[in-house]
């Protein structure tokens, strides 16, 4: 290399094939080439001169291949998405949130036919409101459904503050249809499940960097689950259910959550190599 741009002689070499060059010299030849337009000049004014086969070569592949190209049919645009899509939401949360707003139109469609049979009484929205955001959350950082979970994971903005923004995104949809849904029913307050709800999820997320945020919230899904199934199966389950969720037991569930958002500040680090 001769000041800024390569020596001829060493482009000549390059262009003919050279073997006995040294590896560290043509990657350093191949690199600078990458950003030197005039070294790259130089480089096709060698190959048509030193090296004529190569040059008939390229001339027989792009002769083949013009008229594949035309002939070619291009691909539809893809619709344009908001980098603020990106940022909050997966390509796989889209049906998952709509699947849990689903579940809760059939909760309440539940409630206003079969509510008397239903756990003695007990409204099956509010039956399942503390853990339903949890069904988005698994979702929003599952190594198995994003297929792009690997390339996310490595990017330098990964970890904890990605894992919030996709959390919030699930509980900016999950929490106002509970809320409209409490509001059709009559006999659900938010308070009733809103403090329950967020301490689930900080719980989820808390042990998530322990076990895997799925898994987490998976299994506290099936531990509620258990705990419904069991107020159905027992004659006085109906009234410890809604003794669990009344607003005397606010100070518990607001501990429940400090603990677990606690616990995530505590290990925010831990987050990156999920």
């Amino acid at each position: 290399m001769s000041g800024e741009h390569a020596s001829r002689q060493l482009i000549d070499d390059y262009a003919r094939g050279d073997a006995t060059m040294a590896a560290d010299t043509v990657w350093a030849l191949e690199a600078h080439l990458e950003t030197c337009a005039l070294c790259r000049s130089h480089l096709a004014a060698c190959v048509a001169t030193e090296a004529p086969g190569i040059a008939a070569l390229v001339d027989t592949v792009r002769a083949g291949l013009e008229p594949q190209l035309d002939a070619a049919v291009r691909a539809p645009s893809r619709r344009h998405r908001p980098r603020w899509v990106a940022a909050w939401l997966t390509p796989v949360m889209a049906p998952w949130l709509v699947m849990t707003v689903l579940v809760t139109l059939m909760a309440l469609l539940l409630d206003a036919v079969a509510r008397p049979i239903f756990l003695g009484g007990v409204s099956p929205v509010l039956a399942i409101a503390p853990v339903l955001p949890l069904c988005g959350v698994a979702a929003s950082w599952s190594r198995g459904l994003d297929p792009a979970h690997e390339l996310t994971a490595s990017t330098a903005r990964a970890g904890l503050p990605l894992l919030l923004r996709r959390t919030a995104a699930v509980l900016g949809v999950v929490l106002p249809a509970l809320v409209v849904e409490g509001w059709l029913t009559g006999t659900m307050s938010a308070a009733q499940w809103l403090l329950p709800s967020l301490a689930f999820t900080s719980t989820a997320l808390a042990l998530g960097s322990v076990v895997g945020v799925t898994r987490a919230a998976t299994g506290l899904v099936g531990a509620w689950c258990g705990v419904v199934v069991l107020a159905w199966a027992t004659d006085h389950g109906p009234v410890d259910l809604e003794r669990v969720l009344q607003s005397d037991q606010l100070p518990a569930w607001g501990l429940f959550l400090a603990l677990g958002i606690g616990a995530v500040i505590a290990r925010r680090n831990a987050y990156s190599t999920l």
